[in-house]
């Protein structure tokens, strides 16, 4: 258990049986005190009522027996009135003292009871008194004395039974503020008792987990906090937890601790010196390779700037070649609908050939007709001669339509034959343009396909170039690092060093202080990196062959 906890437990329990003893000592004193109250409250208040009820009967009869010897006395009647009221009022007290006593109100009540006759009785004295003295007197000595004796029997009664139960309570108080008194008493020295022996205990325990005086512990914790390892630390035999021991032993650890530390200090120091140096060849090759990925970018930025170049101007060739293809099929369009309008011209001469053939039948039948009708008119004689006009010029009409059925007939046939003429040529024509399409065609999937190689070309060149610019930032921050790590093992040679001087303050057994070490090789000077160049690349039509290195600039590993 904690020596805090201890403490407080200890505490804890003397303030427990502390405030026991005065809980005891506060009830024993309620308790008194509650029946002091009593006492005085109902038993004393009873008694002053009892008795000034027993004072007012006896002034009542005195003024009563004044008033039947003298019925003109004014003062005995005020006398009598005054002390009836007063036995009144001390009744009605006692009455309201008792509702929670029943034997006693039942006295009381005996009293309430006989003093209604004995009020009955003086006033029929005292109606008496005036007209008849003798009477009255005989009421007195009869009626109204004995009534008196009575109620003065069991007020005297009820006193001297009062007085007595009183005594026995200031007997019982004063006993209870005895046993309390004396209760306290002993709980005190059991206190006292408690407290001492935790006293003993506490300062037992205390001293065994210090292990020794607490002066003796604070000179030790001092001289080691300065550094003093030699300073010796006394413990009791069987110690084996006290704060002397823990001291003891956290002054060995710190030796061997400060013995491990000495002996890895110089170590320390001469492996931060070598990784200094180290770094400053690490960052002197990191910059030559920086350079030269430097150069590589660069010429990785021109050849990635020609390849675009060509291939825009395939993307451009391949533009043109899909235009020249999409023309050669908007004119394949044109030359079918060329032939199918000359097979419908075709189609229609045909059918005007077939029209002016019914045309020269309608004619030739028309002739026919012409000749008959001439030939009737003329056996008609002078009736059918106008009738033979007609039928004359209706002839010639005919023979006229006739003939030019034939000429229309024999271009039309020319036109029928130039036009077959035609749509072969044209046929041929539309053959040849589709052979033209699917030839540009085949032009156009070829400047697609070198298009979409130089596409990809481009891309991946952009890629390497872009690794390789990655590569150079990668570099220089490399190189950024490596001055930082030179500058942080130049850092931790100097913490070595000042390491070895604040361990060389502790005094060991048999030595003193450790004299401070060799001068150590210091590091090579640092070296800053120089800044990465900018890479400008302005883009040419014609490729340029990059430099290429020399042998002077290959690589170094590291």
């Amino acid at each position: 258990m904690k020596l805090r906890n201890k403490l407080i437990l200890s505490m804890s329990f003397m303030c427990v049986l502390f405030v026991i003893a005065l809980a005891i000592a506060l009830a024993g004193m309620k308790s008194a005190r509650n029946q002091f109250e009593r006492v005085m409250d109902e038993d004393q208040a009873l008694l002053a009522a009892a008795s000034d009820m027993y004072a007012q009967g006896l002034q009542m009869g005195q003024a009563l027996r004044n008033i039947v010897l003298n019925p003109k006395n004014k003062a005995g009647y005020d006398n009598f009135n005054n002390s009836t009221k007063a036995f009144e009022e001390q009744a009605q007290i006692a009455s309201r003292l008792t509702n929670a006593m029943p034997e006693v109100q039942k006295i009381f009540q005996d009293v309430s009871a006989l003093r209604a006759k004995h009020a009955v009785v003086q006033a029929k004295a005292v109606a008496l008194a005036a007209d008849d003295q003798a009477a009255a007197i005989e009421v007195l000595n009869r009626e109204e004395t004995p009534i008196w004796r009575e109620i003065r029997g069991k007020l005297l009664d009820f006193i001297k039974v009062k007085k007595t139960a009183v005594r026995a309570t200031v007997q019982e108080m004063n006993e209870s503020t005895q046993r309390s008194l004396a209760i306290s008493v002993i709980l005190g020295g059991v206190v006292l008792a408690a407290a001492a022996g935790l006293c003993v205990w506490l300062t037992r325990n205390v001293m065994r987990q210090l292990g020794g005086e607490p002066d003796h512990a604070a000179a030790v914790a001092t001289r080691i906090a300065a550094g003093d390892l030699t300073v010796p630390v006394d413990t009791e035999a069987g110690d084996r937890a006290s704060l002397m021991l823990a001291m003891k032993h956290m002054r060995d650890s710190l030796t061997s601790i400060v013995s491990a530390v000495r002996s890895s200090t110089a170590t320390i120091a001469t492996a931060s010196t070598e990784i200094a140096s180290g770094n400053l060849d690490l960052s002197s090759r990191t910059e030559q390779q920086a350079s030269s990925l430097a150069e590589t970018a660069a010429a990785m930025e021109k050849m990635t700037a020609t390849v675009k170049q060509n291939a825009d101007n395939a993307r451009q060739a391949n533009q043109l070649a899909s235009a020249a293809a999409n023309v050669a099929v908007k004119g394949g369009t044109v030359v079918s609908r060329v032939v199918e309008t000359m097979g419908s011209i075709n189609d229609s001469s045909k059918k005007v050939v077939d029209i002016i053939g019914v045309i020269d039948g309608i004619a030739f039948q028309t002739n026919i007709l012409a000749l008959n009708a001439a030939v009737e008119a003329a056996r008609a004689g002078e009736q059918g001669r106008g009738f033979a006009v007609v039928a004359s010029e209706v002839r010639n009409l005919a023979q006229r339509s006739a003939s030019a059925a034939k000429e229309i007939k024999a271009l039309i046939d020319d036109s029928v034959s130039k036009v077959n003429a035609g749509s072969e040529l044209v046929d041929e024509a539309g053959t040849t343009m589709g052979e033209v399409v699917s030839s540009i065609q085949r032009v156009t999937d070829i400047m697609s396909e070198i298009s979409a190689a130089t596409g990809e070309q481009t891309a991946g060149l952009e890629q390497i170039n872009h690794a390789i610019i990655e590569m150079d930032n990668v570099t220089q921050q490399n190189a950024a690092l490596v001055e930082e790590a030179a500058a942080a093992a130049q850092a931790m040679q100097d913490q070595a060093l000042n390491l070895e001087q604040t361990i060389s303050v502790f005094k060991l057994d048999g030595a003193s202080a450790m004299a401070l070490p060799a001068a150590r090789p210091a590091a090579a000077p640092r070296r800053t990196a120089p800044p990465a160049r900018a890479l400008r690349v302005t883009p040419q039509v014609t490729p340029k062959v990059p430099p290429q290195a020399s042998g002077n600039d290959e690589w170094e590993e590291f």
